[in-house]
């Protein structure tokens, strides 16, 4: 088995009597892109510094390639951050800005020059060496702090919320030149977020954090498919999340009527909450309805229609769909077992991982998947 090349055992972060990290637990492995993904104030930033060696941690330890760091000054971990500011310094040109860790460091002229001219190419900017600072546009910016940081070669880079100051489109972009710069160079990326949206197209893997500890980890698909509590189903993407009840394996109970589902293990007739994709549901004629809503309102997105509708029970519901439906009008929606996902109350994700376990061995036989 590789060794992973950071590990957070038992971390918790103290600043008097405010605990901004509770018990963080989490392995890194060699050359994947994870993300930190919550909202501001959950702790993200946090861990960050506790990997660079910004600040020490109150308990637990911080370990690099199986070795414990606590007491590694920040310049003599192999890690290296870019900043959600930048912090590049305009009165240096470009060349000079990529080349500031490399000159304390005492390297020789002419391998900076080497490594600077590399680093450059690898972020697309060859030929800016000479430019200043202030001439560059927002995402040029971006990637000369992203070039500062991989001339040094580190193991593991940190990206704290580096897109937050892009436009849309720009951010967009920056999305793509990221993943495919993780890819060439090779190394570890811990990117730092709260945008949801980032988060699932650029990781392999996620960890949803909120008021200081990891509430889930795992790859986007499985996050957005399979959130553990009502929080990551909430915060990821959007979710109609409706009061249920366990009926037993592969059955629950919701909107006044009893669905198949995809979930096991969990007691019979335990109250639960159900999520379901607006994107899952299909809208259907009255006959072949699952359950009826009345139409309230409607948005044309471009490529789909963002439907709000009642059922009879009161129950919000949000629905996309290619086809447009007429406000006020009463329809029909639909569908399969395994749109549906049942969340219990309180569950950890250890728990969570072990039910996992048992309802894919057993979902062949139970579950209709047409």
């Amino acid at each position: 088995m590789t060794q992973p090349i950071i590990t957070l055992r038992n971390v918790t972060k103290r600043y008097g009597t405010h605990t901004i990290l509770k018990n963080i637990n989490l392995t890194l492995e060699s050359g994947k892109f994870y993300t930190l993904l919550g909202p501001s104030g959950c702790g993200k930033t946090t861990i960050l510094r506790a990997i660079a060696g910004f600040m020490s941690v109150s308990e637990g330890d911080v370990l690099f390639a199986g070795q414990r760091i606590n007491e590694v000054p920040a310049n003599k971990r192999n890690v290296n951050t870019v900043f959600q500011d930048y912090a590049l310094f305009p009165h240096l040109t470009v060349a000079e800005n990529v080349a500031f860790g490399l000159t304390l460091k005492k390297v020789a002229k002419a391998e900076i020059a080497e490594r600077v001219a590399k680093a450059l190419k690898l972020v697309q900017l060859a030929g800016y060496g000479d430019r200043a600072i202030s001439e560059l546009s927002g995402g040029q910016q971006q990637r000369i702090a992203i070039a500062r940081a991989i001339v040094m070669a580190p193991k593991v880079l940190l990206l704290d919320e580096p897109l937050s100051a892009l436009d849309a489109k720009l951010r967009r972009q920056m999305q793509y030149e990221l993943r495919d710069l993780q890819q060439r160079l090779g190394i570890t990326f811990l990117f730092v977020t709260h945008d949801q949206e980032e988060a699932l197209a650029m990781s392999d893997e996620i960890f949803v954090m909120n008021q200081g500890e990891v509430l889930q980890s795992g790859s986007p698909v499985d996050i957005y498919d399979e959130p553990i509590n009502h929080f990551v189903a909430d915060f990821i993407g959007e979710s109609n999340i409706l009061p249920a009840k366990m009926i037993e394996d592969f059955q629950v109970a919701f909107g006044g009527h009893q669905f198949e589902c995809a979930d096991a293990g969990i007691p019979d007739n335990e109250p639960v909450e159900v999520v379901i994709r607006p994107e899952d549901l299909t809208l259907t004629t009255l006959d072949q309805a699952k359950l009826t809503v009345t139409i309230d309102t409607q948005l044309f997105r471009g490529d789909y229609y963002e439907i709000a509708a009642t059922d009879t029970l009161g129950n919000d519901w949000l629905i996309h769909s290619v086809n447009p439906a007429e406000d006020g009008e009463t329809i029909g929606i639909t569908f399969r077992p395994q749109d549906l996902h049942v969340m219990r109350f309180g569950e950890k994700e250890a728990e969570f991982d072990a039910r996992l376990e048992t309802y894919e061995e057993l979902e062949d036989d139970g579950v209709d998947e047409t």
